[in-house]
């Protein structure tokens, strides 16, 4: 493009051998070696490195000149499409109701409260107490977002957890609703969740150690100057998380790996500064959450070969396994994907055939009834509250065509209340698109799910989407910002691929480890049978994270299928960041992907599809890859190492991009408006490649 030249990586040698094998890494001078000062000091990157980043970013927007004023309109329309003035409905407790609203400008959230009766969703209130300005927070800051945030159970203190550059390191401050100010307590390196005890004044917080993983948990009494080490996790496969049971009477201190294994202890909220008990140990492939009723704790687990889980009941004094009964049985096929427990109602969310239904027990009689929607595909979530000792259960819809709905259900009279309709300022008529459920057939006869959406009549290009990892499943929900290709006559699809739990943990099982290959075919699979049943000769594959690993296989496997390959923050150097020990994820997700560096097969395995080694000369397609200086769960070298390995190799002269946020970690830049600058990145790169408009992108 007039002569424009992308950047030149150097190519330096560097190899490894393992296991027998030699792999080369020609790029690996793209990670920092103190790249653990760069997650908290961005300012500090190599100034090498640093100048190949923004040479790269410079690139990418010459590159994409052609549809500057695209990006633009797409901004325009996504902003157009979210209500500015908007707000969460309020969660009651007690005397108070806490939410969260946006104002017309806003980037970001106020945290506020009101008192519990005092009006319906967005209608003023002269009470109203706004907790957290998140505007007031990011003044002067290039970044900045509230990972967490609790109020006291006396409502008198409320802690907030902020981080300042992406990293995920964050703060936790104290601030006096009475006053509006802090206190001077200031908690550092904290991961974002924090737990408090029944006294208000005892507050539980999980610590990230240098490589970035939540090893301890500290119990800090408000007003002193140092806390207490509550539990330390000394195993860096185990992350560690806290939270409150729904009765508020246990703090759950559970470690988990990034696969199938936890350990649960608890901490009695009215005697913070008692012992931390353990309630279940570790048992490799077991996984146990608590909830607690009166002298029984609920316990949804995968224990005895569960593997779609099951609910078993205990007694608090001895929730040992041998005292369990069972409560909700096993069945093969209906993944129970979560529970609540409240004083007369267990509420389970589970999904079967790749939808998702909601199951109300009431606990005096064991009688059952099911809250379901009719429609072919959507996404359903239990809404977490505040209080035990209710009958009313806040319920989240939405579909591909449908805006979310957010309803309370009064579990004892079924009577279903809409609170909230989210609202599309520009307008938005579902009955103008048309969202199927199709079914590919994968390479060994498995029907692999696909959600479709397009508007009624389209035949045009298409963007498939993909994950695959984790056990997570893509909802069927409702996505404001797909429809600016959709109205442009594109096709929207989501393959669901082994590797989540679309259709059960076996699905998720099928898709991990030496399995990990089934995510790829699916994909591949979906890919080519879209492109005869729709038809169309142009797919923009997009994923993101684990989904980018699907992306750049995807490409090595199948780079003929797809006009265009979206990764965003995408894990492509598998086998070096899963060799790497000191990075934040590596041991906890050899659970997941395997650990290549003392298990040969897992080596083995690894090397045969990770998208970075396994680049060849070949003709790929346009790829935009893009990534976040201060991401500690996907570092940013990898999308960088990914997109100069794809030009070095490439044959067909395909416009191969790279867009690295200087100022964000791994979920993009933090205000709500300045994100849309990243979809209509993506979108526009998609559009240019589909020829919609604009001419399709070449590299000189």
């Amino acid at each position: 493009r007039g002569g424009v030249s992308p950047p030149r990586a150097p190519r330096r040698p560097e190899v490894f051998e393992r296991h027998g094998r030699r792999i080369a890494d020609p790029y690996a001078w793209l990670r920092d070696p103190d790249w653990q000062r760069v997650m908290r000091e961005p300012q500090a990157l190599d100034p090498e490195i640093r100048a190949h980043l923004e040479a790269e970013n410079a690139y990418t927007e010459r590159m994409l000149a052609p549809v500057a004023a695209l990006r633009e309109e797409l901004v325009a329309e996504l902003r157009a499409r979210i209500k500015e003035d908007d707000s969460t409905v309020p969660a009651p407790d007690g005397e108070w109701a806490y939410y969260r609203r946006f104002i017309e400008g806003g980037q970001y959230p106020l945290l506020c409260r009101r008192p519990r009766d005092s009006g319906g969703v967005g209608e003023p209130c002269p009470r109203e107490e706004v907790l957290v300005d998140g505007n007031r927070e990011a003044e002067g800051q290039s970044f900045s977002a509230i990972r967490g945030a609790a109020h006291a159970p006396d409502h008198r203190l409320f802690a907030y957890a902020v981080d300042l550059n992406g990293s995920e390191y964050c703060t936790v401050r104290f601030r006096d609703p009475a006053t509006g100010a802090d206190l001077e307590d200031r908690l550092e390196d904290a991961q974002g969740d924090v737990a408090w005890a029944n006294d208000g004044a005892t507050l539980f917080y999980t610590v990230l150690d240098e490589n970035h993983r939540p090893h301890r948990v500290i119990r800090h009494r408000v007003g002193r100057a140092d806390g207490a080490v509550a539990y330390e996790e000394t195993d860096p496969g185990f992350f560690l998380s806290l939270r409150r049971t729904e009765s508020g009477r246990f703090i759950v201190i559970e470690a988990r790996d990034h696969a199938d294994t936890s350990e649960v202890r608890l901490i009695d909220a009215d005697d913070p500064e008692g012992p931390v008990r353990a309630a279940f140990a570790r048992q490799t492939g077991v996984t146990c959450e608590f909830s607690d009723r009166g002298d029984r704790f609920f316990i949804r687990t995968n224990a005895g070969g569960a593997i779609d889980f099951k609910i078993v009941e205990a007694p608090v004094a001895d929730p040992s396994p041998e005292n369990w009964r069972e409560v909700v049985p096993h069945r093969e096929g209906r993944l129970v994907l979560g529970m609540m427990v409240f004083a007369d109602f267990l509420v389970r969310l589970e999904r079967e055939d790749a939808l998702p239904r909601i199951v109300v027990r009431a606990l005096a009689d064991g009688a059952e009834h099911v809250v379901a929607f009719d429609e072919e595909a959507y996404a359903l979530s239990l809404v977490p509250g505040y209080e035990y000792a209710t009958s009313v259960l806040r319920i989240a819809f939405s579909s591909p065509v449908t805006p979310q709905r957010v309803y309370d259900y009064d579990m004892a009279t079924r009577l279903l209340t809409l609170r909230k309709e989210q609202e599309i300022p520009s307008g938005h008529d579902p009955s103008r698109y048309v969202c199927r459920r199709l079914h590919a057939p994968g390479r060994d006869g498995a029907p692999i799910p696909i959600t479709v959406l397009h508007a009624r009549n389209a035949t045009g290009p298409m963007l498939l989407y993909g994950y695959g990892a984790y056990g997570h499943a893509i909802p069927a929900a409702f996505s404001p910002n797909v429809f600016s290709l959709v109205d442009r006559g594109f096709v929207y699809a989501i393959a669901h691929v082994r590797g989540g739990t679309e259709c059960g943990y076996r699905w998720y099982l099928d898709g991990k480890m030496k399995n990990k290959r089934n995510t790829f075919r699916d994909f591949v699979s979906a890919a080519e049978y879209l492109r005869e049943r729709l038809p169309t000769d142009c797919v923009v594959a997009h994923g993101a994270s684990a989904g980018g690993m699907l992306m750049g296989a995807a490409a090595n496997l199948r780079p003929d299928l797809f006009r265009a390959v979206i990764g965003q923050v995408p894990f492509v150097d598998v086998i070096n960041t899963m060799s790497d020990e000191t990075l934040p994820l590596t041991p906890p997700e050899w659970a997941e992907w395997g650990d290549p560096v003392r298990d040969a097969e897992a080596f083995a395995d690894m090397a045969e599809y990770c998208p970075y080694t396994n680049l060849r000369d070949q003709a790929y397609p346009h790829v935009l890859a893009t990534g976040g200086l201060t991401d500690p769960r996907v570092t940013y070298w990898e999308p960088a190492k990914w997109v100069a390995g794809l030009r070095h190799h490439d044959a067909a002269g395909s416009a191969i991009l790279l867009h690295v946020n200087m100022d964000a970690g791994h979920a993009g830049a933090s205000g709500r408006f300045d994100r849309l600058n990243e979809v209509a990145l993506c979108y526009a790169f998609a559009l240019m490649a589909a020829d919609l408009g604009a001419e399709a992108p070449t590299s000189p």
